[in-house]
């Protein structure tokens, strides 16, 4: 990733230990928003797949006329 000048300037203010922890807020953040992200997209899988009329050869209970 490229940093941009304004992030520089502050990084050579700051101690190691200090940008060590941004880092790490940084990643704990990004690792949130994929965990939020993932769990999304499983429960819209699960919705679909719960929506959907399981394909089987026996007609439902219903409609035999």
């Amino acid at each position: 990733m490229h940093r941009n000048p304004a992030s520089r300037l502050v990084n050579a203010f700051m101690s190691k230990s200090d940008e060590a922890k941004l880092r790490e807020q940084r990643l704990a953040a990004k690792l949130r928003e994929n965990l939020k992200r993932r769990k999304a997209q499983v429960r819209a899988r699960s919705d679909s797949q719960s929506r959907a009329p399981e394909p089987s050869g026996k007609p439902e209970q219903g409609d035999a006329d």
